[in-house]
């Protein structure tokens, strides 16, 4: 856990004793508590402590990292039930709005102390105790999850051989800041959709613009899990396995061939086909928006940050000029060809890890004694001596199908950029040969209303000649190259999509328990 880490649970250890504290001091006053102890940390539960008479152990769990915070707020309804406060919307309003429900008693001339003994009167019934027992654990899981940190199932190979399918995962939300949800009315432990059901798990009635408890920018070569960016606009049918945007070009290209011999002029053509599409799609599949926290994780490595240049060539990224960090079990696909027929097992038995998924393999056979296979940099060294191989060739990737989607860029999978990564405060020119690399971070992530009239460029209605941008922006690749769909399918992360960093792997399975990535820290 880094200082930044520890910063933050102090603070919000501290802010929980004391955001009562306007109210508790008349609430001191009330019980014959000297009123100054109510504006000191934990000075002040110690009195509380004392006066519900409750075993002084107590006092000591608040500071136990994050379950101190829940013994913290107990302390604080303990308290209120020495004035007959034994309701639970009264023990709710101490959870949720103390510094409103505190000042309220404590100003309230009705309002009495009454002292330990009508707590040891008080007798709650069997089915209260479960409801108590029940709310409680909802609340304190709740808050944990949204703003502590959450478990995460790793689902596909795009981050292989780093992180494997079926590895389940703790990520921290500290490392970047506790991020406000922007939804509050959900429903808990699900993220967009109620499972079964089919249904969304959230409310918009209330939403929250982008917030950040004591940000930290995600720093270069994190594992990081964030909210998918193309998935603002979504198929009902398809979801994330087939992203929108995807189904929307596909549907593109093919009227664009279509109209080939009808529609001459290349430009009309283009936007004949580019509306076609959008009406083809809207009528064959259910389109629907979700917002930014209730958009798909997904998880990467931020490979480049605010500010950097990347350039990727014959597979190798570059940043700001220099070779990027290459991550030790980072793969991609070789070309492998040999003498004699080679199998998994044995390629297994040699020290070459493989998955067992049908639909990406790490191992292919392509023709006579060729093999396409996935492997990281340690091993192509075992491959290379396991007898009958004579040649194991990097394979770079031609795909053409990439970000920006613009025929004024001849990028691809493997030779790609150069592209530099917007940064919070800087200003560029908006010029023709940059519009499309840019128009979406505008556009979409900044809110802007964005038109194009008489070749020039208007936002909100103005005439627009440049641009500064309002947040930090991040490139995110999957380690497992040539299977990850990335930021170069679909660009830029924006900081407000940032959940937090892949922090401790606390399970993982495939065929049985993986005993060897068990509790294993993620670098």
């Amino acid at each position: 856990m880094s200082s930044n880490d520890i910063l933050v649970l102090i603070l919000i250890s501290l802010l929980i004793v004391l955001l009562p504290a306007p109210g508790l001091y008349k609430l001191f006053r009330k019980a014959g508590i000297p009123e100054w102890k109510a504006w000191v940390p934990f000075l002040n539960t110690w009195e509380i402590v004392k006066a519900a008479e409750i075993r002084r152990h107590w006092f000591f769990w608040q500071f136990i990292p994050i379950a101190g915070w829940f013994i913290s707020i107990w302390l604080l309804i303990e308290l209120v039930k020495l004035f007959g406060k034994f309701k639970l919307y009264q023990h709710a309003a101490v959870v949720f709005i103390s510094f409103i429900y505190f000042p309220f008693l404590g100003w309230s001339k009705d309002e009495k102390y009454y002292g330990p003994s009508i707590v040891k009167k008080h007798k709650k019934s069997a089915t209260r105790e479960w409801i108590d027992a029940a709310v409680f654990a909802i609340v304190a899981a709740t808050l944990i999850r949204t703003f502590i940190f959450e478990a995460y199932t790793i689902p596909t190979g795009s981050m292989e051989k780093t992180l494997l399918v079926n590895d389940f995962l703790f990520v921290s939300k500290l490392s970047y800041g506790p991020r406000i949800p922007n939804t509050p009315l959900a429903v808990p432990f699900v993220h967009h959709t109620v499972p079964g059901l089919k249904m969304k798990s959230y409310s918009e009635a209330i939403k929250i613009p982008y917030r950040r408890w004591f940000a930290s920018p995600v720093k270069r070569n994190d594992v990081v899990v964030f909210n998918f960016p193309a998935g603002d606009t979504l198929t009902v049918e398809r979801d994330s396995e087939d992203p929108y945007y995807d189904i929307l070009r596909r549907k593109e290209m093919e009227l664009y061939n279509v109209y080939g011999p009808q529609i001459p002029n290349e430009e009309t053509r283009r936007a004949t086909s580019k509306e076609q599409a959008r009406q083809s799609v809207w009528e064959e599949y259910t389109v629907t928006t979700r917002p930014v926290d209730k958009r798909e994780n997904y998880i990467k490595r931020c490979v480049a940050i605010a500010g950097d240049t990347i350039v990727i060539r014959d597979g190798n990224l570059f940043v700001n000029g220099q070779p990027a960090f290459v991550p030790p079990y980072s793969a991609t696909d070789y070309r492998v060809t040999t003498n004699r027929v080679i199998g998994e097992d044995e390629l297994r038995e040699a020290g070459i890890a493989l998955n067992t998924d049908y639909k990406s393999p790490d191992f292919d056979i392509i023709g006579t004694n060729a093999y396409l296979i996935n492997l990281t940099a340690s091993e192509v060294e075992i491959l290379k001596g396991i007898s009958g191989v004579v040649s194991v060739k990097r394979e770079i990737s031609d795909i053409a199908g990439v970000y920006p989607y613009d025929r004024k860029f001849s990028w691809s999978l493997d030779n790609f950029g150069p592209l530099w990564i917007p940064k919070k405060g800087v200003t560029i020119p908006l010029t023709p040969e940059n519009v499309a690399l840019y128009k979406r971070v505008i556009f979409v992530y900044e809110n802007n209303k964005w038109e194009e009239r008489d070749g020039k460029i208007y936002l909100n209605g103005k005439e627009a000649k440049d641009y500064t941008f309002k947040m930090n922006y991040y490139w995110m690749m999957g380690d497992n190259r040539h299977r990850s769909q990335d930021s170069r399918y679909w660009g830029f992360v924006p900081e407000d999509h940032v959940v937090g960093s892949a922090w401790l792997i606390w399970m993982s399975y495939d065929s049985g328990i993986r005993w060897n990535r068990l509790f294993k820290t993620i670098k």
